[in-house]
């Protein structure tokens, strides 16, 4: 079943389709009063522009334009398929242009390729602080947004709240009972790990616990079974925060095999709620980020540049959620 077009908004209003389309693009010489009866009608029929028809009237393709990494890590690919299904619900097609490294050389380039077939705007999966300097030397004409990027640089961006989801895990394990929280982090030049170390510390310091030494690792199970290891023959580590889920994997095999409990004797939190997450052993408490919620606000900020020219909203920010499953209990008495 088709949703409600154009036409049917004109027929409901009991005016043409031309005031209808002078309407939704902000036309002055339309009478208030005919003015509302348009958004009364659009309202009561939940009807939403095509959005691609009207960047079609501006010249521009209905295409666009994504640069990401090519990487099978499970947060950006994510956002890159979320990108793809809420382009294709707006009438958009997505051409990936992927990078080995997410460096100023690379990220030009992809630009410039996506420039060549005239898309309508370019999206950037920019985790790394390598990109940062991308960014700022792209066109300035050309509809853009940042995911994941450096929120200290005046480029559009969306992300997810990773101070708050990492504030969030150290909290609940702190409410079960432990006295402080180990975090094994991410990759130092990620702004993701970044942001969940500072939530980190922000929940440690505002409950007056102690702020452990960081665990750096990277964003792999292997990494996180390395480290698993050292704290595993800690007996005063009874939580654990991992930056991610792979990391949660390693760190619950070395747990395992050094013969400490989870969650009887040690308690752990992934963050990313990776599919398979549910089935560790035990089932991973862990944070949820809303990937689809950042895809529709990334492409909401991009068809608003594409459709007036002008750049809006600088900043948004997508709250995570935690799952709560079988992997944090009480600390040990």
């Amino acid at each position: 079943m088709r949703g409600p077009a154009m036409t049917d908004v004109a027929r409901l209003a009991g005016v043409s389709h031309q005031t209808v389309s002078r309407v939704l693009n902000g036309h002055p010489n339309v009478r208030e009063q005919t003015r509302l009866r348009v958004q009364a009608a659009i309202a009561e029929l939940g009807y939403r522009p095509n959005r691609a028809a009207r960047a079609l009237v501006t010249g521009r393709s209905q295409v666009i334009g994504v640069v990401a990494q090519n990487t099978t890590l499970y947060g950006p690919a994510s956002l890159l398929a979320a990108l793809e299904q809420t382009a294709a619900e707006e009438g958009f097609a997505v051409s990936v242009g992927s990078v080995r490294d997410l460096d100023r050389v690379s990220i030009s380039a992809a630009v410039e390729r996506h420039l060549a077939h005239r898309v309508a705007g370019i999206v950037v999966i920019a985790p790394v602080e390598s990109a940062g300097e991308a960014l700022e030397h792209l066109p300035k004409d050309v509809p853009l947004v940042t995911v994941d990027g450096d929120p200290r640089r005046p480029v559009p961006l969306v992300t997810v709240d990773q101070v708050a989801g990492a504030r969030e895990a150290t909290q609940h394990l702190l409410e079960a009972g432990h006295r402080t929280v180990w975090h094994v982090s991410g990759p130092a030049d990620w702004f993701d790990s970044a942001g969940r170390i500072e939530g980190w510390r922000e929940a440690l310091r505002a409950a007056g616990a102690e702020v452990p030494p960081l665990v750096p690792a990277d964003w792999s199970a292997a990494s996180g079974y390395r480290c698993g290891q050292m704290l595993a023959r800690m007996p005063e580590v009874t939580a654990i925060f991992t930056a991610n889920d792979h990391l949660a994997l390693g760190v619950l095999r070395a747990l395992h095999e050094y013969g400490r409990r989870v969650p009887d004797e040690i308690s752990v939190v992934g963050f990313d709620d990776v599919p398979e997450a549910a089935y560790f052993i035990p089932p991973l408490t862990t944070v949820r980020p809303d990937f689809t919620a950042v895809a529709r606000a990334s492409l909401d900020l991009l068809l608003a540049q594409i459709e007036s020219g002008a750049v809006g909203e600088l900043r948004q920010t997508i709250a995570p959620t935690l799952i709560s499953r079988q992997s944090v209990g009480a600390p040990p008495r």
